[in-house]
């Protein structure tokens, strides 16, 4: 396999990229035209195109452009599809270009990947190679985190079309209709010898700095050899509004050694009834279940200068 540095000066040097685009999200279907063209005019020679309008065939076009060895992987989307693009590339000697097309660009944020197409664009162009952390849940891996109780409800009952219209807007409006009648749970975690308990209607165990477009605090990243797992306030949907906007508020200036923080490489989850989970906005069974890290799983072109652990 080459070095990351090998790899950066490969791709900057020969500009020939895949570049695969869910054009069936909302950004995604606007902005493709506009993203395929500023890549043109920044020299990559696009040896494979695919917009991607049904979802159902995201996942074997990535895995069959993959297949084909390029060095650069473009892929265009929100975190559902840039999380189904890292689990195909895991420990591949394949680079992962981001365009932060989704409502919410979680994972793009959390590595520092400009929102703007154009400094994106620039970013894939002038970037470095770095590697990345991925969670595990169970088998499946992924970027940015897992969510038991209310969110994972939320995920398979969202309308497209509601997500379609008012973006990420989608996902409150949806929780508030659920949580009249959602019932709050007793989740156990367990990590390094030690046990925790939680009665709450919501719990997310994340693999970097970013949740619904906001800051989680401000020392979390996707490079840290951490997870961290935090409650969503108590027992009551009161309890879970009020810090719902606590941490939209305040993300920024909390850290990991503050409450309700649990920052740990490895993790077992377990309720009090069986509880679905949603990894990266994807059902993905339910509980009980492990969730890990698999270290420096992923290549990702970073804005030159990104520290690189």
């Amino acid at each position: 396999m080459r070095t990351k540095q090998e790899l950066t000066e490969v791709i900057r040097r020969e500009r020939r990229a895949v570049l695969v685009v869910n054009a069936h999200s909302r950004r995604g279907r606007q902005l493709y035209d506009a993203a395929r063209s500023r890549l043109l005019a920044a020299g990559f020679t696009l040896v494979e195109e695919h917009p991607v309008d049904r979802p159902g065939e995201l996942e074997q076009i990535l895995a069959d452009a993959i297949g084909r060895g390029p060095d650069l992987l473009i892929a265009g989307g929100g975190d559902g599809t840039i999380s189904t693009a890292a689990r195909l590339l895991a420990h591949r000697d394949i680079a992962l270009g981001l365009l932060p097309l989704g409502t919410t660009n979680n994972f793009a944020r959390t590595a520092n990947i400009p929102l703007d197409l154009d400094a994106a664009v620039a970013t894939l162009a002038g970037g470095t190679v770095v590697d990345v952390d991925l969670g595990l849940a169970g088998d499946m891996l992924f970027t940015n985190h897992v969510g038991i109780g209310l969110s994972a409800d939320v995920m398979t009952r969202a309308p497209r079309r509601l997500k379609r219209v008012t973006g990420r807007l989608a996902y409150p409006i949806t929780a508030l209709a659920l949580l009249t009648r959602h019932r709050p749970m007793r989740i156990t975690v367990r990590a390094g010898g030690r046990t925790h308990e939680y009665r709450t209607h919501q719990l997310y165990v994340a693999n970097g700095g970013f949740h619904a477009g906001r800051p989680i605090t401000a020392d979390a990243h996707a490079d840290d050899r951490l997870l961290v797992a935090y409650p969503v306030g108590g027992p009551t949907r009161r309890a879970l509004l009020r810090e719902t906007a606590r941490n939209a508020a305040t993300g920024h200036r909390r850290t990991l050694g503050d409450e309700p923080f649990l920052a740990v490489g490895e993790l077992r989850l377990e309720t009090d009834r069986p509880a679905r989970v949603e990894v990266d906005g994807e059902p993905c069974g339910r509980t009980p279940m492990r969730i890990g890290l698999d270290p420096n799983a992923l290549r990702l072109i970073a804005p030159a200068g990104t520290p690189d652990h």
